[in-house]
């Protein structure tokens, strides 16, 4: 089986359109969707809807910081993210709504974990950028495989018999082996909104025949997101980043 991993849409139709016209020649078999399908960009209830869909059809999606934040007020969020969130509230409808509040944190799937921050704290939102904060994950849980987002950079850690936490290099388009000797955590790019310094929309695939994950990317139309984001009044340094990838 191949699965398609997603993760931080963030409202971004154009990336995520791309990202899944790139998806149908690829034979995959079930999508897999991180978190944070909103904030940001300027087509949330859009990108809502087709995940609603896909998850209909067998998509399995998990709960980001920003799908939370919708119907959750509390503060986490920075200056610009919360302004984006309050403007997506007066956006959407109820169903749109209920949809990003009852989806889980995590799914667990055999051997794999899907999560949008963390596995060691799920609804704390840590993001894993070191060999130091994904170690956390590695001991609280037991699954050999875990997949999340959240940091909009692409990563890949594997954890050996003893503890031991490593980084690996991930390189667009290369299949990495997932060797069964050792555990693995996968953070994937961002869909809508890449901060590895480029604009290409970011995915990832799992063959579980081959045990491999192979990261990719892929190019969308950046500068119509970016005129979307400035006509909906949203912060002009959302549509910078997104011509920037940072």
């Amino acid at each position: 089986m191949r699965l398609a991993l997603l993760t931080d849409i963030h409202a971004n139709r154009e990336a995520f359109e791309a990202v899944l016209a790139d998806i149908a020649q690829r034979k995959v078999d079930r999508l897999v969707i991180l978190g944070d399908i909103v904030g940001y960009g300027p087509d949330p209830g859009w990108c809502i809807d087709k995940v609603e869909d896909l998850v209909a059809k067998g998509a399995i999606c998990v709960r980001g910081n920003h799908d939370r934040a919708v119907g959750v007020p509390d503060g986490a969020l920075n200056v610009n993210a919360r302004r984006v969130i309050d403007w997506t509230v007066n956006r959407l409808n109820a169903r749109q709504k209920l949809f990003l509040s009852e989806l889980p944190l995590t799914v667990q799937d055999d051997d794999t974990l899907f999560v949008h921050a963390s596995a060691n704290d799920p609804g704390d939102w840590i993001y894993v950028t070191s060999e130091a904060s994904a170690m956390p994950s590695f001991r609280v849980s037991k699954a050999r495989l875990i997949f999340c987002g959240h940091v909009h950079r692409p990563a890949l850690y594997s954890c050996d018999l003893s503890g031991r936490v490593a980084s690996h290099i991930v390189a667009a388009g290369n299949a990495a082996p997932l060797l069964k000797s050792r555990r693995w955590l996968a953070v994937i790019g961002s869909v809508g909104q890449p901060r590895d310094g480029s604009t290409l929309a970011s995915y990832a695939i799992l063959d579980r025949t081959t045990n491999e994950l192979t990261f990719r990317k892929t190019g969308y139309d950046a500068a119509t997101t970016a005129r979307k984001t400035r006509e909906s009044g949203l912060p002009e340094s959302l549509a910078q980043r997104l011509m920037k990838g940072i």
